[in-house]
């Protein structure tokens, strides 16, 4: 008896954490940027190099240029499926947002969050 509600209270323990978002800190910082543009800023200006942030782990770089938010993936070794998956993640995390109108890989290969109007 003991040793099932232990096996199904590490199922429960495991399902609950691979639901929670691998990009959580990341979330934390794009939303900061969409929420200045759409409360505070009107446009973060051509060089918004100033205002650059990183995750907590260093992985992603965020940064905005105008009412565009760049995410570049820190790694020099991250491929383009890399970036096809978090432009996914994002993309989803965006759905329905009023503020963001489009998540897309730019020409130079970084993840551009679209806040335009």
């Amino acid at each position: 008896m003991k040793k099932s509600l232990i096996v199904i209270l590490s199922i429960a323990v495991s399902i609950i954490m691979s639901s929670c978002s691998t990009h959580a800190d990341l979330y934390r910082h794009t939303d900061y940027f969409v929420e200045q543009l759409s409360t505070v800023y009107v446009s973060y200006g051509l060089v918004g190099l100033k205002y650059k942030r990183f995750t907590d782990d260093g992985k992603y770089g965020i940064f905005p240029t105008g009412r565009l938010i760049n995410v570049r993936i820190e790694s020099p070794y991250a491929t383009t499926k890399d970036y096809e998956n978090l432009r996914k993640d994002l993309e989803r995390y965006y759905r329905g947002n009023p503020n963001v109108n489009k998540v897309y890989i730019c020409q130079g290969g970084t993840i551009m969050i679209d806040c335009r109007n």
